[in-house]
This record gives structure tokens, sequence and C-alpha cells, in this order.
């Protein structure tokens, strides 16, 4: 297990920021982060990168007891903070191998060299990093965070102030990354989300509300799904009103309906098997899930 955090508890004063929460992240996992502003998203990656003491509760990384080992997990660690913190009068390859220096990585050059071509840096590599604009400053902060080669990355916020060419661009190379390391990483773009992870875990007001892979939180929930076919032949619109789950059917044009129902999988399953029974051709099936907005505003407010 690179992550798991067992009762996590963060108290300042009477608030409780982060409410006895716990949860796995294996390596090869890209899993979301996501929770309005003040759910505790920041407080617990700052808790298991070692930068903040929890009031209870234990995190582990790669194994080790983040409070038992700071230093052995921070080795671990790739860490991109919200607030990205730079040193501006430096230039890009000089604080980079000041990182480098730190971590006391080997072959130092080339290192520096393959993580600003990695991370889109190449143009901007001989500049001050306050020279830079925002979207850079986010890509020095992932290069640093990558210097290392670290097993597993935290990231928060990492496409703050990209524009969308380079948000593609960084998009791809968290992917890759998350081949072979473990990756949390919190976003408020929630486009990001459902192209990157397979994994959410949502969290509000300092507890978990959801943990499950996209796809199963898609498939519930309380809104309706719907599901389109449309047939060759002519219907009888009974055949799909009595298929289970389904709440009512809406003949759009000729052989082309709309089906609200509970479990859109479950739907399609049985219209395959209607056209088999009756002799039918489907010309096109397709279903509508819930967004994942839809399901962070469900859960969330």
């Amino acid at each position: 297990m690179s992550i798991e955090v067992k009762n996590l508890l963060k108290v300042y004063g009477e608030q409780k920021a982060v409410n006895n929460i716990s949860f796995k992240v294996d390596k090869g996992e890209i899993v979301g982060f996501l929770g309005p502003n003040g759910a505790g998203k920041s407080t617990t990656m700052k808790i298991i990168t070692g930068y903040l003491e929890q009031s209870g509760g234990e995190a582990y990384v790669c194994g080790k007891n983040v409070s038992d080992d700071p230093l052995a997990t921070k080795k671990k660690i790739g860490y991109l903070p919200e607030l990205n913190a730079l040193y501006y009068d430096m230039y890009v390859r000089e604080y980079l191998g000041f990182v480098a220096e730190i971590h006391k990585v080997e072959n130092q050059k080339t290192k520096i060299e393959n993580v600003i071509e990695l991370t889109g840096l190449t143009e901007e590599s001989k500049k001050k990093i306050g020279q830079l604009s925002k979207g850079y400053k986010q890509r020095v902060g992932l290069a640093a965070a990558l210097i290392h080669e670290p097993e597993v990355l935290i990231l928060d916020e990492p496409t703050s102030g990209l524009d969308p060419n380079q948000i593609i661009e960084i998009r791809e190379v968290i992917k890759k990354q998350g081949k072979d390391k473990t990756v949390l990483f919190s976003s408020h773009i929630l486009q990001e989300v459902e192209a990157i992870c397979d994994r959410v875990i949502i969290i509000n007001k300092g507890e978990i509300v959801a943990d499950d892979t996209l796809s199963k939180l898609q498939s519930v929930g309380d809104k309706q799904q719907s599901v389109t076919v449309e047939f060759k032949e002519p219907v009888q619109i009974d055949w799909l009103k009595n298929l289970n789950g389904v709440n009512s059917v809406k003949n759009i044009q000729s052989s082309m309906f709309n089906i609200q129902c509970s479990n859109a999988e479950s739907v399609k399953k049985q219209l395959l098997q209607l056209a088999i029974e009756k002799n039918l051709n489907i010309i096109s099936l397709q279903s509508a899930e819930q967004s994942l907005e839809e399901i962070f505003r469900t859960l969330t407010t």
C-alpha cells in the first residue's frame, strides 16, 4: 500500500478540518481527491506529506508511518502544494539543481534535462523563475516534485493557471507517471479528473462522502439515467415500458425512443435481449450517465 490513512483527525480549536477519515491508494493508481473549498483536501495532503501534524489517527507512505519517520517518507514523495512556493530570483535549472541537491540525486545534469523535457520547460529553462507565467511556474513546481523520481506523487491543483493546451500536456505527464507511481491529486477542474482518474475520493466538511471508481459512482445515485435506442423495424412501445427498471419511455421519432431508467447498463442489456427475441435490428444504442459534476454537487450540497 503506497498511501494509507487511518482515522485521520485534524482539529483547529473547535473545528474538525479532517474528521476521522480512512482510505488507501495502491501503486499504479491515479486517484482524484475532490471537495469544495475548506473541505479538508489540502489539510489531508499536508499531513500525508509530513508538512502538518495530525491531531489523531495515522498516515503511512510506502509502509512507513509519517509521524515516526518523516524524513524517510518525504524521500518517497513528490509534492506539489496548492501555493507553489518558488525562489523567483533563481534560474529554472539552478532551482532544479538546488532541489536535486537536497534529495542527493545522482547524475543531476541528466535528471534535470530529463525533467525539463518531461514537463515542457525547454523553451523557458534559461529564464529566472520570476520571469515565467503562472502556468510555467506551475510546471517548475511539478518538475521539482519529479526530480528525485519519487514513488508517490501528491499534487494539489496541478493544472492551476495553465491554458487548455498546457492542461492537456500536464494531463499526459500525470497519466504517464501513474503507470508506475501512486498519484493522489486534487483539482477543481472536474473534466480533468474524469480524463485522468479511474477512482475518485470526495470529501465534504472533513468527512469522506464517496470513495469508488468513476464508473460505479456514475451508475448509482438518486438522479435518473437515460438510454436512447433506435430500431430498424417498428417497435411496440409497451415492449420497452415492460423492461425492468424503466420509469418512462418517449417516442422521439419513428422507431427511436428515449428511456428514463434507474440503471442504464441493465436496460441496455435487456434491449439487446429483446432484439434477439423479437428479431429486431438496433441501429444505435446510447446511454447518458451522471457527470462527475452532478455527482459532486449531489454529495457536497
